[in-house]
């Protein structure tokens, strides 16, 4: 299931002389912002507490494996795929704009590569935005990975202090958006393209400002299904959903659910009745429903579903699985909300 987490983030707009205007979190970020050189440069060794870890960088990494779309974008926008040797877990096609950088880039698996997989690549570093990776019975543990001299990081925004809640741990506060920013920030220093980092962690809040500007769904009730017809995965209180939830200002009806996409029955969703479905228009095709036509399908022709007040009305927002985690393309998210809301919401 997805990596994904309450963040409350500012809407108030960024600006900088840095700010490239018009970039967004599917463009690259260009080569002139680097910060290879000058003020900005990263002084090596470079050591980061990381979920828990302290890791040291001696360099700038040059052959580096992401095992999960969201880390691979982020260093993607960063215009670091000349040092990508490697990457994995994707539930979409990558960005369009990232579509060229990410070609020339090694696609390992589609879900989760083996160890030796990974090795075979001969990295120097890698990265995951699941902990599940990491843990045993994934890819390989962070102890294995640092005996053969590879540095990892994982994401924070799959952390809890020291613990990641994809590898067995439970959240015990919300995720704040600064968290992300963090990431972005975290992975342009150890690049040394710490400029690069600031341009694109910018251009997200200029976005994230112009797409809620205004927006109020005014307590509207809200469900976000991602995945399974048999026994639907929905977001919970504390999961990325829950942010695009509370920044329009809509109730998500799974709001006490503690776990981040807690599995329920389709009669506790058909019995909350939200007047607005968010779909995840998933590729990957691994549960039944991934993709919105199949979804869609199924809410309308199933007895049950199709006495709901979103299905009876057609108030579907889709959004991609990758939209639906804490990522770049959380702004993406918003922008489908907000295009929503600007044609349907008069109606709600």
């Amino acid at each position: 299931m997805p990596r994904a987490r309450a963040l409350a983030f500012p809407l108030v707009l960024v600006t900088a002389a840095a700010l490239l205007a018009g970039c967004g979190a599917s463009e690259v970020v260009p080569e002139a912002s680097a910060s290879s050189t000058g003020e900005g440069a990263t002084a090596y060794p470079l050591t980061l507490q990381n979920c828990g870890r302290e890791i040291t960088v001696d360099k700038a990494p040059s052959r580096v494996v992401s095992l999960d779309q969201d880390s691979t974008e982020i260093l993607l926008s960063l215009g670091l795929q000349d040092r990508m040797v490697g990457t994995a877990s994707w539930t979409d096609p990558v960005l369009d704009t990232l579509a060229d950088a990410n070609a020339a880039v090694p696609r390992l698996s589609d879900n989760a590569p083996s160890y030796e997989v990974v090795l075979g690549t001969d990295p120097d570093f890698v990265t995951a935005s699941f902990g599940r990776h990491f843990a045993q019975g994934g890819v390989a543990t962070r102890d294995r990975f640092a005996e053969t001299g590879v540095a990892s990081y994982l994401s924070p925004t799959d952390c809890d202090g020291d613990v990641s809640f994809n590898a067995g741990g439970k959240r015990t506060s919300p995720l704040t958006v600064d968290t992300l920013y963090g990431e972005i920030r975290d992975l342009a220093r150890i690049f040394d393209v710490s400029d690069r980092g600031e341009t694109l962690v910018q251009s997200l809040q200029q976005r994230a400002a112009a797409a809620t500007e205004g927006i109020d769904f005014e307590g509207h009730t809200v469900a976000f299904w991602f995945a399974d017809t048999k026994t639907p995965y929905v977001a919970g209180g504390f999961s990325n959903a829950a942010l695009l939830a509370s920044t329009t200002k809509m109730t998500n009806v799974f709001a006490s659910q503690t776990d981040d996409w807690p599995a329920v029955g389709w009669e506790s969703l058909v019995s909350a009745d939200p007047d607005v479905l968010v779909l995840g228009d998933l590729q990957r095709d691994r549960f039944p429903g991934d993709r919105l036509a199949d979804k869609i399908a199924f809410l309308e022709s199933d007895p049950l579903t199709s006495t709901m007040t979103a299905v009876k009305n057609k108030r579907y927002i889709a959004l991609h699985g990758a939209e639906l985690n804490p990522s770049i393309r959380f702004v993406d998210a918003l922008d489908k909300i907000r295009a929503w809301w600007d044609e349907n919401g008069s109606t709600l």
